[in-house]
């Protein structure tokens, strides 16, 4: 019932800024809800026992002080979350577990390229129970993939870093063309990581091979939100039909989204001949050798955590229903007022350059960037960050106004799209056909 929530709160002093629920025991006699704070609380509430107060964790603050920018449940288990910070560290949780009544001591388990993880000192079990350190300035967002063995995080620094989550190690990075990433989401079968943040772009990386496979322009300010559409994705991959129709149908593998401070959302389409092409590149510099899962690891020590074991890869997905088209989606509409002329928002940087333009000179990382952030000069022109000549330069499939305020949120559901924007509207949109 739409008239009346489920659950409502008023949280006084302090803001909440995201949250996430337990996809894997939601049902009817529990429905786990994980809500972030603005002043570095986590809340973990049961709707279904209408649970008044929840657990706090640090809730004396002596974890993180800094704002919860992100919070995720591990795939498929019933106790273990996690939450970043704009500190730019990363918090492995036992919901199980008390938080430690003084500021903790940690013990140095691994690090590499940019990050570093440690292990909570502690005779009994305590959270945090694990905390990584990741490039430099704040982590906006991370995102497990759909088979829950990687993980993957984009900074304040620009740099897209994705580990091998069980054993903590580095298994790829890029660099964005310019500014920091906002926002990151995995294919449905965990091949590819598309990333947005302020150089107005859209960003597909290859987990296989490494590299980034293609760039879309389309926004003109920053992209706040980027998510796959997984029932509209061609399954050319996964063994579909081999007849004669399947010449004349559009080589359409995989579709996205994407919603930015523009207002505008954009669907994208990443075909077979784009994810194939394969421009000449520079190797990255000596820094960034091939072997980084390798590279400055640390054995883990015996008391460690228990992380969830590697899984199996996800089944096929199933045939998609009929593509969703530029004049179809520009008839549909939500109910909402009367369109008026928006405001763009600037960032800072942005306006004492001449305004968020993609194709400006690359900036580079803030002088005397720590935790491994990556000096533009030393990887533009590489794999790590490609020019955009050096790779294909996708054009959204659709791209429309469709709020009054920098839209937030992005989410495909089989028989609609949701949107929100910073106005508080949450729009739902009918899908075509």
């Amino acid at each position: 019932d739409l008239q009346r929530p489920i659950d409502k709160r008023v949280y006084k002093g302090t803001q909440p800024t995201c949250h996430d629920f337990n996809q894997f025991t939601a049902g009817a006699e529990t429905l786990a809800l994980l809500v972030g704070f603005s002043a570095g609380q986590v809340q973990c509430l049961d709707l279904a026992k209408k649970d008044s107060a929840g657990r706090l964790f640090n809730q004396e603050r002596l974890i993180d002080n800094s704002k919860v920018t992100s919070v995720r449940w591990l795939p498929d288990t019933e106790r273990l979350f996690l939450a970043s910070h704009a500190s730019g560290h990363l918090y492995l949780y036992d919901s199980g577990h008390p938080c430690v009544s003084s500021t903790p001591q940690y013990t140095l388990v691994t690090q590499g390229e940019g990050f570093r993880v440690f292990s909570c000192k502690s005779k009994t079990p305590r959270n945090p129970v694990l905390k990584w350190a990741v490039g430099s300035g704040p982590l906006n967002e991370f995102a497990f993939s759909p088979d829950g063995r990687w993980l993957a995080c984009v900074s304040q620094d620009g740099v897209l870093r994705v580990f091998h989550f069980s054993s903590m190690l580095l298994q790829g990075m890029m660099r964005s063309y310019f500014g920091g990433l906002l926002c990151v989401c995995w294919s449905p079968d965990g091949r590819y990581v598309v990333t947005g943040g302020e150089d107005d772009l859209v960003t597909v990386w290859s987990l296989e091979e490494g590299r980034v496979v293609a760039r879309g322009h389309g926004h003109k300010s920053w992209v706040n939100a980027v998510a796959f559409d997984p029932f509209t994705s061609s399954s050319s991959r996964d063994g579909g039909d081999k007849g004669d129709s399947a010449e004349d149908a559009p080589s359409v593998t995989y579709r996205f989204g994407s919603a930015g401070q523009d207002t505008q959302f954009c669907l994208w389409d990443l075909t077979q001949d784009v994810l194939e092409a394969r421009p000449p590149l520079p190797r990255a510099h000596p820094a960034l050798p091939r072997s980084l899962s390798r590279s400055n690891s640390l054995p883990q020590p015996g008391g460690g955590p228990q992380i969830p074991p590697v899984l199996p890869p996800p089944p096929p997905l199933p045939l998609p229903p009929p593509a969703l088209t530029q004049s179809r989606f520009a008839t549909l509409s939500p109910r909402q007022r009367p369109e008026k002329e928006h405001k763009r928002y600037h960032s800072l940087g942005n306006i004492s350059r001449g305004g968020g333009n993609a194709e400006k000179t690359p900036s580079g990382v803030s002088p005397g960037g720590s935790r491994g952030s990556l000096d533009m000069a030393k990887v533009l022109g590489t794999a790590l960050c490609p020019r955009l000549h050096e790779v294909p330069l996708l054009e959204p499939l659709v791209c429309k106004k469709i709020a009054q305020e920098r839209l937030t949120v992005l989410l495909f559901l089989e028989d609609c799209i949701v949107t929100a924007c910073q106005e508080g509207l949450i729009c739902t949109w009918a899908r075509p056909g």
